[in-house]
């Protein structure tokens, strides 16, 4: 994908005084990170981390009270708490901030700042889901309480290739001593460096002009973003949402799928609903062997691996004749094959009935977390094969967005190393 726009329409990074843990004022930074909110496994990667330090930033993204107006109030609360006690602190001077994960052969770098949203600028940034509106409400009145951004979207670009602008700032950068180096429980390595220079400053922006970017993680918050500044008049902080963007052509990011976990829907009733239309067959264990047999049946047509009572099941081969009666014929051919849109339009609308609401529906990353919640919970996780890059952003290049949470990609910045106040 060409992420070249006429110079000066494209992105504008601005720098920030970015909100930080104050190292002294907590047991660790490691201790105080967090995966974004959508990842953490609720409920027990959410007592793990509440209980890893009582500083940990899930308090402030998901926190927890019994209604949506306490939870998003304890959060404000909180986050003004954590600054009057020196827990968080801006830094002196407003900068980019280059961001590192590292872990074993995996490298990642890229740049955190304030992307500006303004209209003119709308088309710039290309999301590739569609999003949940009930959970984009939820994101709304989080930021609106807390007034902050509190953990960075995933945006990529395709750079030239060379170390000049954007790439030359971060080579720079990560030569000098880090603001912070620490190392999380999943063995990535994080660092941060500030950028304050104004002619590196200016490096930045001059590169970023010509570029526009993919939404890689984040629409849910991209969306809030937009909604935001929607509703402030311009100008003010709302124009301006917290992101890292990461260059593919240097540092290109993992594709993983997100599986789905049917709440209500026990294994046996959704295998004997789709026995005459699928293919089913039942395949060998362990988790990675199974996962082996639907990598080799997504390569030949749509395919699901389902599993929660202990055996795994391989559902493929979808009849022709059903996918033409429940598949939209206004979309492209790569949206229409897709296994997102076949679980979506085909399996859950009309052949099992579930609805997409959270009672019925939990969307999970962990593959391991997925099976473990299943048949836990005596329903059937779905899992699937994840979507190759090239499709993801063939769509994104035509405006043609995937049903939501059908990639993941990462790895994924991690959340409490910045922040984004929008009053300080």
């Amino acid at each position: 994908m060409n992420t070249t726009v006429p110079d000066g329409t494209g992105l504008r990074l601005a720098p920030i005084r970015g909100l930080r843990y104050v190292p002294d004022r907590v047991g660790s930074l490691a201790a105080v990170m967090s995966p974004p909110y959508d990842v953490v496994v609720r409920p027990d990667g959410l007592l793990l981390l509440e209980s890893a330090d009582p500083h940990n930033i899930v308090r402030l993204i998901l926190p927890q009270a019994d209604t949506p107006e306490s939870r998003h109030q304890q959060a404000a609360d909180t986050l003004r708490h954590w600054l009057a006690e020196g827990v968080l602190a801006p830094d002196a001077e407003p900068g980019l901030y280059v961001y590192e994960q590292r872990n074993g052969d995996l490298l990642q770098r890229g740049l955190i700042g304030a992307l500006e949203l303004s209209e003119a600028h709308d088309g710039i940034v290309l999301p590739h889901e569609d999003v949940m509106p009930h959970i984009v409400e939820d994101r709304a009145d989080l930021m609106r309480a807390t007034a902050a951004n509190l953990e960075p979207l995933l945006l990529t670009y395709r750079g030239e290739g060379t170390a000049t602008g954007a790439t030359a700032v971060i080579e720079r950068a990560v030569k000098r001593p880090p603001l912070l180096s620490t190392t999380t429980e999943d063995g990535y390595g994080h660092r941060l460096w500030s950028v304050t220079d104004p002619a590196e400053l200016a490096e930045v922006q001059a590169d970023f002009a010509h570029h526009q970017a993919l939404i890689a993680d984040g629409h849910h918050r991209w969306a809030t973003y937009l909604r935001l500044r929607a509703e402030h008049p311009s100008p003010s902080p709302w124009d301006q949402g917290l992101v890292l963007l990461v260059d593919t052509t240097r540092y290109p990011l993992q594709v993983r799928a997100i599986h789905r976990l049917l709440r209500r829907l026990p294994v046996a009733e959704a295998l004997a609903a789709v026995t005459d239309s699928f293919r089913v067959r039942r395949v060998d264990g362990p988790l990675p062997q199974a996962l082996s047999a639907l990598a080799e049946a997504a390569a030949e047509s749509n395919a699901f691996l389902l599993t929660g009572d202990g055996t795994f099941h391989l559902v493929d081969r979808p009849a022709p004749e059903l996918l033409a009666r429940t598949i939209r014929q206004d979309r492209p051919e790569a949206w229409r094959a897709l296994d997102a849109t076949v679980l979506h339009s085909t399996l859950l609308d009309q052949v099992w009935g579930v609805p997409d609401t959270p009672e019925h529906i939990t969307y999970i990353h962990d593959t391991e977390a997925a099976v473990q919640q299943a048949e836990r919970d005596g329903g059937t996780a779905v899992l699937m094969h994840p979507v190759r890059e090239e499709v993801v952003l063939e769509l994104a290049r035509q405006g043609v967005t995937m049903p939501r949470k059908s990639t993941s990609f990462g790895p994924k910045p991690a959340t409490g190393l910045v922040l984004r106040s929008l009053t300080l």
